[in-house]
C-alpha cells in the first residue's frame, strides 16, 4: 500500500469514482446533443411526457447538498438498445411490451450497470451528508442491532477490569505444594483476601483473583492429598490461565470506528466495555407503493390476474438493507392515487413496483414529471430489470422505480436501492469479490446480466429460472454472478452479489442452511 492511510485510499477511491461517473455524464450529453436534445432533457422522456431529468447543463461535481440539486446528475455511460426481452410491469406482456417503449423512437439511452450503481450510491451520499445528525440516535443495546455507529465505540473500563481466573482450579501462590484454604472464591465475590507463598484456593472461571497470586491451576491439572495440600500434575508457569487487568483494552482505547455495523457480537462488546446504549444512525425511512390493478393478494391466480409476489417480498429485503419500511400501500393502476401517494409522503425513499416503461397504464414517469423531480437514472443496461429508475423527488427524498416483474425489481433493489440504502444507514460497503463459474452463462449482446448462483467449493453454480418474472432460482440462490455482455465461458472469474441475509446481523435465515435445494 505504499504507507498510504486508509482514509487517503478511501478518498483516492472516491475521485476515481466520481471521475468515472463525470466522465459517463459527458458522453450522456454528447449523445444527447448529437440527437438533437441537448444536454438538459431527460433521458427516456417522450410520448407527451418530459420525464423533467433537469433543465441544467452541467456535470455533477462533489456533493454539496442542496447545490447538487441544481446540476442535475444525469444518467451515466450511454447504451443502446433495441431489444426488451423483459416485459416490465407486473408479468403482463399485454401491459409493457417491447414495442411500447417509444421514449426515443425505437431506441433510448441507458446507464451502464456499473454507472447506475456508482450514481445511486453518490446520490446516498449526499442524501446522509444533509441529514447527519439529525438522523443520530442514542438507542439501547436491545434496539441496536443491524443499525451503524454514529460515533467511534471506545472502551469505559479497562477490560478485563481486574485479573480474572481463565479456569476452574486452584489460584496458587508461590512454588508447590500449596495448602488449600477450605473455603473458596466464586466469580462475583469482591477483594478475595491475599494469598501467602505456599498457599492454595479453589477459584471458579471469572473469578476475581487474590492479589500475589503466582498462577492458576486446572482442575484437571492437579491433585490433592488427604492432608488437603495440592500438587501440580505438570510444570506451572507464571501468571498462566489468569487474565490481567486490561488484557483486551484499556480504558478510552477505540474498540470499533464510526460506521461499523452493530452486530451481536458488537453488541456483547458494548455491555463488556460498560455501554447501556449506544449513539447510531437512524434507518432510512421507506415506503412501498405496489402498483398494478392485476394483483391478488391471496389465493390462486385466475383470469387474467396474477399473486402479488413484491409486497411480500420487498419489505423484509429493505429492512435487511438497512431500511425501515413505514408502510405498504396498494395503489392499483391509478395516477391519481399515486400523484397523491409520491406527494404526501415523507419517507427517504419511495419505492414503486411496475409502471417504469412507456405502456398504457404506466404512471411513474407522468408523476415525476408533475412532482418537478430529477431523475438520475432512467433505464440501466442490465438483464433484467433494465426498465429501472432512481428519481429525486424532493429535498432528501428519493424514488426508486423498480420494474414490475419479481427478479427484475430484485435486479432493480441490488443496483439502485441498495447503493442509496447503505450510505444513508451509514453502512460499510462490502468489499466485491469474485468467483469461477462452474458453468457457461450466456449473456445479452450489449448489457450486463445478473444471473442466480449458489456458490459450492470454489464455484458459482447459475441456476436455471433465471427468467425476469421468475423467483425460483433466487430463492434457492447465495447471491447474483454480474455477468458481462456476451456472456461467460466455464471458470470465467465474476463478481458476485451477496444476498443481504447473507451478511445482515438483524436477518433470519429462516431454515437450515445444509437443506438440500433444487437447482434444475
Amino acid at each position: 500500500m505504499s504507507g498510504q492511510s486508509a482514509e487517503s485510499l478511501a478518498a483516492q477511491a472516491r475521485a476515481a469514482e466520481d471521475g468515472a461517473v463525470d466522465e459517463a455524464l459527458a458522453l450522456v450529453n454528447e449523445a444527447r446533443a448529437a440527437d438533437g436534445r441537448g444536454a438538459g432533457g431527460a433521458t427516456g422522456s417522450g410520448g407527451g411526457r418530459s420525464g423533467r431529468a433537469g433543465s441544467g447543463t452541467g456535470h455533477p461535481g462533489p456533493d454539496r447538498g442542496s447545490a447538487e440539486r441544481s446540476r442535475r446528475t444525469e444518467p451515466a455511460t450511454p447504451t443502446s438498445h433495441t431489444d426488451h426481452p423483459d416485459h416490465p410491469g407486473h408479468a403482463d406482456p399485454a401491459r409493457h411490451s417491447a414495442s411500447s417503449d417509444h421514449r426515443t423512437g425505437s431506441r433510448h439511452q441507458a446507464a451502464s450497470w456499473s454507472a447506475a450503481r456508482a450514481v445511486a450510491g453518490r446520490a446516498g451520499r449526499a442524501a446522509a451528508a444533509r441529514r447527519r445528525g439529525a438522523a443520530e440516535r442514542r438507542v439501547p443495546l436491545d434496539r441496536a442491532l443491524g443499525l451503524t455507529l454514529a460515533e467511534p465505540l471506545a472502551a469505559l473500563s479497562d477490560l478485563p477490569s481486574f485479573d480474572t481466573s481463565a479456569m476452574d482450579g486452584w489460584v496458587v501462590a508461590g512454588p508447590g505444594p500449596w495448602d488449600v484454604r477450605a473455603v473458596g472464591i466464586l466469580a462475583g465475590q469482591d477483594r478475595p483476601e491475599p494469598l501467602s507463598d505456599g498457599e492454595a484456593v479453589q477459584i471458579a472461571t471469572g473469578a476475581r483473583v487474590p492479589r500475589d497470586a503466582t498462577a492458576v491451576i486446572r482442575s484437571e491439572h492437579g491433585r490433592t492429598d488427604d492432608k488437603g495440600r495440592l500438587f501440580a500434575l505438570r510444570d506451572v508457569g507464571h501468571g498462566q490461565d489468569i487474565r490481567p487487568r486490561g488484557q483486551e483494552c484499556r480504558s478510552g482505547d477505540q474498540l470499533l470506528p464510526t460506521g461499523a455495523l452493530v452486530t451481536p457480537a458488537v453488541l456483547g462488546l458494548a455491555a463488556a466495555a460498560g455501554y447501556d446504549e449506544l449513539l447510531t444512525v437512524a434507518r432510512p425511512r421507506a415506503e412501498v407503493f405496489i402498483l398494478g390493478d392485476e394483483l391478488l393478494t391471496e389465493g390462486l391466480p385466475r383470469e387474467g390476474l396474477i399473486r402479488d409476489a413484491l409486497g411480500p417480498m420487498l419489505p423484509p429485503w429493505l429492512r435487511a438493507l438497512g431500511a425501515e419500511v413505514i408502510s405498504v400501500r396498494r395503489l392499483g393502476d391509478d395516477p391519481k392515487a399515486l400523484l397523491k401517494a409520491v406527494q404526501a409522503s415523507d419517507a427517504d425513499l419511495i419505492v414503486t413496483t411496475g409502471g417504469t416503461a412507456s405502456g398504457p397504464v404506466d404512471h411513474v414517469h407522468p408523476t415525476l414529471s408533475r412532482v418537478d423531480a430529477e431523475l438520475l437514472v432512467d433505464g440501466v443496461a442490465v438483464r433484467p430489470g433494465h426498465p429501472m429508475l432512481l428519481a429525486r423527488t424532493k429535498e432528501g427524498q428519493h424514488l426508486v422505480g423498480l420494474p414490475g416483474n419479481p427478479l427484475a425489481a430484485v435486479s432493480g433493489l441490488l443496483t439502485l436501492a441498495e447503493p442509496l440504502l447503505r450510505m444513508l444507514a451509514g453502512r460499510p460497503e462490502h468489499e466485491s469479490y469474485t468467483v469461477p463459474l462452474q458453468g457457461a452463462v450466456h449473456g445479452h449482446p450489449h448489457d450486463t446480466r445478473l444471473v442466480p448462483v449458489v456458490v459450492r467449493g470454489e464455484d458459482a453454480v447459475p441456476l436455471r429460472y433465471n427468467g425476469p418474472a421468475m423467483l425460483r432460482g433466487i430463492a434457492a440462490a447465495d447471491g447474483l454472478a454480474v455477468v458481462p455482455p456476451g456472456g461467460a465461458k466455464a471458470g470465467r472469474e465474476v463478481e458476485i452479489l451477496d444476498l443481504p441475509w447473507s451478511w445482515d446481523p438483524a436477518g433470519d435465515d429462516g431454515g437450515d442452511a445444509s437443506a438440500e435445494r433444487c437447482f434444475t
